[in-house]
């Protein structure tokens, strides 16, 4: 098996994230992927990919992938039946994180229980 077919999901899932300048190339026996994302979560899904294929360390791997957008982890559309604690638990993996998210929204969020499908939210680094 090549290793492009080995990391295919990870190829897959750069371009869902529309990566930009990507390249992908395989190279004395390891796959080299480059590119830039645009924030550093989708980065943190590439990787938590690339590592679920090959360990917490591959070694037929080198992705160098950049991030585009620093002022913020991710923007979030909040999407039916969604709660701030639902989001922060998605990215923080704890649902008590909500007034982080909240405190980031201030300009178009007035109550931390009053969210509404299609607005987009920014989820600030943790």
């Amino acid at each position: 098996m090549s290793l492009k077919s080995k990391y295919q999901s990870v190829i897959n899932l750069s371009e869902k994230f529309g990566m930009k300048d990507s390249a992908v190339e395989e190279l004395d026996g390891k796959l080299k992927v480059n590119g830039t994302v645009e924030t550093q979560y989708l980065k943190n899904q590439i990787w938590d990919k690339i590592k679920e294929i090959g360990g917490e360390t591959p070694s037929d791997i080198a992705a160098d992938i950049r991030v585009e957008v620093t002022d913020y982890y991710h923007k979030h559309t909040v999407e039916k039946g969604e709660s701030l604690s639902k989001i922060a638990k998605h990215y923080y993996e704890e649902a008590n994180k909500y007034m982080k998210i909240f405190n980031a929204n201030t300009d178009q969020l007035k109550d931390p229980d009053m969210i509404h499908p299609g607005q987009e939210l920014i989820i600030p680094f943790e």
